[in-house]
């Protein structure tokens, strides 16, 4: 990412609002802008979320921010694109117990340009994630952001996503419970599935002696997809966050914690692209 902007000004445009037409209504969640492969001459853009974003979709809606004749983003204007068999679009993580999903979007991107339409988005890729070295010396409990769009909410009118604070609950290094995630004390709501989870210490941070730091350090710790919830019997279940927001008979009350998956888990696609590619 260019360096002189504020980091967060670039990270909400690497969010997209994902809309599904299902069998049982309108649902909506959240992906971010992913490149993998990524080498100096090119790379495959995707669009991340969670399978269970898009699982059992017969059409997709994606809105793109377009950019002015500088590369800037015409806040404002955006095209919403419509996919159809949308669910059949998406590529799965090859662990099915890794809920994933990139759907390729160089060909909308081609499209785009022999229409002479530029769009603008932040392309995040492996340099952004947490490494072992970053992760060893964080503390237990770090700030985070989550960029998402919960219940459905967004800035319609800019195409903008909408920006939650929190701490990591477990550490992001340590498995929880022997899985690639761990979990986060912030609200994770409807819609918010998919949102990348970013460590986001702006201005100063502590380094592993306990030094205050001045500067920035940003870096994907991971990507929301569950979280527990207390049921009206108080019992608690460890949910997908939901999709859409509608009246059910039996109610579950988020407790403000989510379960985010490990950000290295996005380099498992790598050989999956690759295998296409050849």
């Amino acid at each position: 990412m260019a360096q002189h902007k504020h980091p967060i000004e670039q990270l909400i445009h690497s969010t997209a609002r994902i809309e599904c037409l299902t069998p049982d209504g309108v649902s909506s969640g959240s992906g971010f802008f992913y490149a993998f492969l990524r080498t100096e001459e090119k790379h495959v853009p995707c669009i991340v979320t969670n399978k269970h974003v898009v699982d059992g979709a017969t059409e997709g809606k994606i809105h793109l921010t377009t950019a002015d004749d500088k590369g800037n983003p015409e806040l404002g204007n955006h095209i919403e694109i419509r996919l159809g068999d949308f669910s059949k679009m998406w590529v799965g993580h090859p662990d099915k117990n890794i809920d994933l999903a990139a759907i390729p979007i160089a060909p909308l991107l081609h499209e785009a340009e022999e229409r002479k339409v530029r769009f603008f988005y932040v392309m995040l890729d492996e340099t952004l994630i947490a490494d072992q070295k970053l992760l060893s010396s964080l503390p237990a409990m770090e700030e985070i952001i989550m960029i998402g769009y919960p219940n459905g909410i967004w800035d319609a009118e800019h195409n903008l996503p909408v920006i939650r604070k929190g701490i990591t609950a477990t550490h992001p290094r340590l498995p929880l419970n022997g899985k690639p995630e761990f979990l986060i004390d912030a609200a994770c709501f409807p819609g918010s599935s998919g949102s990348p989870v970013f460590l986001a210490n702006i201005g100063s941070f502590v380094n592993p002696e306990g030094a205050l730091c001045a500067g920035n350090r940003i870096a994907l710790l991971g990507i929301l997809y569950a979280g527990p919830q207390h049921t009206a019997e108080g019992e608690i279940e460890v949910v997908e966050i939901p999709t859409a927001s509608k009246p059910i008979s039996r109610f579950r009350i988020p407790n403000n914690l989510g379960l985010v998956i490990e950000a290295s888990q996005l380099q498992a696609f790598d050989s999956v692209f690759q295998e296409k590619m050849q």
